[in-house]
């Protein structure tokens, strides 16, 4: 058979870094392996896989053609060996946690202490994911327990899901922004003049989503949620931050909360894993994220207050 699991895991990361340097970087190995494997697959297969600039690889027609069809083999083959280990032991030999940006990952920290002190050995891979990639992570296979997915549940099995909280989002400026100023609500159409600070949904396969866009706003895109605050200090635009990183730099007074005409309603986040065969590890996170204290301590500083709308009163 020419084309391999281990070819096509390089073909993943090239796509996935850009080149064949920093895909040999994420596999640990070295570029001149890699140039070599891909060499030998378009030599035994007679066409070429790649377009190559410089330094840069993109796969061509062809090339994307194999990698995408490729990925499902590489997903079912990564399935079939935790299958396998869940079987032999009910214990994952790996448990992959996915966290939306909108809560600080560092939260999940105690509970992962508290499954290390309790004498399990199952590997813990935590990843940030934005919007629709929390759905995503599962639906691909990327994560096995995401926390914060936001809004509803893909159509599709295989996902099972239960709210966590429900988030208010602050939209604020830094305090030399042109709209720090401006009296009373913000319209719309103003609002849309200005460029907003995002964060890139992280879907890979599931429709992307978008929050707090307006059509035809121009937007700076940014890795995660500490760096959207960092830019909307920094006056490049306008965007909605969680309390946690708003309410020290309002008080500081170096971002300002706007008034809206249409205000932005609170962000239902919600809990979701794969719920086929469900392992020991995996069911130990769902069990202590049932709990009180667990959801307090991921949510403080998150979670709409009862009472609170997602803007103050009179906005």
């Amino acid at each position: 058979m020419k084309i391999s699991l281990e070819l096509l895991l390089v073909l993943d990361a090239i796509d996935r870094h850009g080149s064949f340097t920093a895909a040999a970087a994420a596999l640990h190995r070295v570029p001149s392996a890699l140039s070599h494997a891909v060499a030998k697959l378009e030599s035994d297969l007679d066409i070429p896989l790649f377009i190559r600039e410089g330094r840069r690889a993109f796969l061509n027609e062809a090339g994307r053609t194999l990698l995408e069809d490729g990925r499902h083999l590489l997903r079912a083959a990564d399935e079939l060996e935790r299958r396998v280990q869940r079987i032999a032991t009910g214990w994952e030999a790996e448990l992959r946690i996915g966290v939306d940006a909108i809560i600080p990952a560092e939260r999940l920290f105690p509970l992962i202490r508290n499954f290390y002190d309790a004498g399990h050995h199952t590997q813990i891979r935590l990843s940030n994911e934005v919007l629709g990639g929390t759905w995503d992570a599962l639906a691909t296979d990327r994560a096995d327990l995401v926390i914060g997915a936001p809004g509803d549940a893909p159509a599709r099995g295989g996902i099972g899901s239960r709210a966590l909280c429900q988030i208010g989002m602050r939209l604020v400026v830094a305090a030399g922004h042109p709209l720090a100023s401006w009296p009373g609500p913000v319209p719309a159409a103003e609002l849309a003049r200005h460029r907003a600070i995002v964060i890139a949904d992280t879907s890979q396969e599931l429709a992307a989503r978008t929050i707090g866009l307006i059509d035809g706003q121009d937007a700076l895109r940014v890795p995660d949620m500490r760096a959207k605050a960092a830019a909307q200090l920094a006056g490049l635009g306008i965007g909605h931050l969680p309390d946690w990183l708003a309410g020290p730099e309002l008080a500081a007074g170096r971002l300002i909360e706007l008034q809206t005409a249409d205000p932005r309603p609170p962000i239902q986040t919600n809990i979701a894993w794969r719920n086929r065969q469900i392992g020991k590890a995996l069911q130990w996170f769902l069990d202590e994220l049932a709990k009180n204290q667990a959801i307090e301590a991921l949510t403080a500083g998150l979670r709409l207050p009862p009472g609170r709308s997602a803007q103050p009163p009179g906005q």
